[in-house]
């Protein structure tokens, strides 16, 4: 059962989900190709290794994460529209903590559910992870999982959760560059029980 594929894809995918933040205009058609690229690959290994679950854990993952995308970005707009519907760039500050707390609430109360569709969204991912490392033993997948996750959790405290993502990002690459051309089908019936 050749992996070839899904190395191919997953690495590349890998990179330039990594590099989309290093190219100005184009990152976010950067971000979703190499998303899409990684979509496939983690899908090529779901088939390969007949284990369908991988594939909805890493799906559900992405859907939830960028859900948290989606939410922090109206929370912002909402923030934006009832500034502007208060008069506040007009106003200038001259409510004082009312003005500010009409701006503040709905970007905290935002950052609060993405940060929540965040993290669990990580735990998907984590779970999907650790079964392709189980399935194809790379052991760097279960790493990268575990990174995710914590990095989704700390992600609260910007600089550090940041960081742990980076590194998890950058050993994705690894793992996926990583993966066995071929999985013996043998291997992958013994695991599924078949």
């Amino acid at each position: 059962m050749s992996l070839t594929n899904a190395k191919t894809y997953g690495g590349i995918g890998a990179i330039l989900s990594l590099l989309s933040g290093f190219v100005p205009r184009a990152w976010s058609l950067v971000m979703l190709l190499g998303l899409v690229l990684l979509l496939f690959a983690v899908k090529e290994i779901a088939d390969e290794i007949e284990r369908e679950d991988i594939f909805r854990d890493y799906l559900v993952g992405v859907i939830l994460r960028f859900g948290a995308l989606i939410v922090i970005i109206l929370a912002f707009f909402l923030a934006m529209g009832f500034a502007v519907l208060k008069g506040a760039p007009f106003k200038g500050m001259e409510e004082g903590f009312e003005g500010m707390r009409m701006l503040i609430a709905p970007i905290l109360v935002g950052a609060l559910l993405a940060w929540i569709l965040f993290v669990i969204g990580t735990y998907y991912t984590r779970k999907s992870y650790e079964k392709i490392s189980s399935e194809v033993q790379v052991d760097t997948f279960k790493t990268v999982g575990f990174l995710y996750f914590v990095g989704g959790i700390l992600v609260i405290a910007l600089g550090i959760g940041l960081l742990v993502l980076l590194i998890g990002k950058i050993l994705e690459i690894v793992a996926y560059f990583s993966l066995p051309e071929s999985i013996k089908k043998e291997e992958v019936s013994e695991k599924t029980g078949g």
